[in-house]
């Protein structure tokens, strides 16, 4: 019997289950807490902005979730990584406790026109390998990123919540601030709007559902 490994910060299960509980009616406050493995973690129900075109019943679900640290990674050479991931420009290469790889590229467009070698980001060190980079001027995103973690079946992550909450901490040393429109550029793509509360060491992530699928189960 294969093992399911635990995930200690899931952005996706957070925000889905926020999402029906706000939606269903089944809780009649703002904000739900979630016992997890990170301890309480917290989503609030925020109002879209009506100025925007947006409906009277769209809202934002914003997710409170703890700042994973990033720090030097010495365990392969650039040129290594670069080789990995198709001899990209590499700018800066991190680490965290989630044993992900964080690796800066020189461009955003070299970030996203990369075409991933599965095999090779499988077989490299490390959960999974996060590439990041600054955003175009003029795009009105901060900085893009890409999440590839095959170890966990997860060939490309869509919209990774938990990513961020390294990436905020490690654009706010490159930038200088601490409020953020991330873009996650892959296939699916998703926007984040990110705040960093260094203070407390907390990362507030912002973003909406979509109900796509509703069905019942019969035990």
């Amino acid at each position: 019997m294969s093992k399911i490994p635990l995930v200690e910060l899931c952005g996706h299960a957070t925000l889905a289950a926020s999402h029906f509980l706000f939606t269903s009616g089944l809780v009649n406050s703002n904000t739900i807490e979630f016992a997890t493995l990170s301890g309480i973690l917290t989503a609030k129900r925020i109002p879209a902005n009506k100025l925007n075109g947006e409906s009277e019943d769209s809202f934002y679900i914003e997710l409170d979730f703890p700042v994973v640290p990033v720090s030097d990674y010495n365990d392969l050479e650039v040129s290594a990584i670069s080789e990995i991931l198709n001899g990209v420009s590499v700018v800066d290469v991190k680490t965290n406790k989630l044993d992900d790889i964080y690796v800066e590229l020189s461009s955003a467009k070299e970030l996203v026109e990369l075409k991933p070698q599965i095999q090779k980001i499988k077989a490299a060190p490390g959960r999974g390998i996060v590439i990041t980079a600054r955003a175009p001027n003029g795009s009105g995103f901060d900085f893009y990123s890409r999440f590839f973690c095959p170890k966990y079946g997860i060939d490309e992550d869509p919209v990774c919540g938990s990513a961020h909450c390294a990436l905020a901490d490690y654009w706010h040393e490159k930038l200088g601030k601490c409020d953020f429109v991330a873009y996650q550029a892959s296939p699916r793509s998703g926007v984040l709007h990110v705040h960093l509360d260094k203070e407390n060491q907390r990362v507030l992530l912002r973003g909406k559902a979509t109900t796509v699928m509703e069905g019942s189960l019969l035990v």
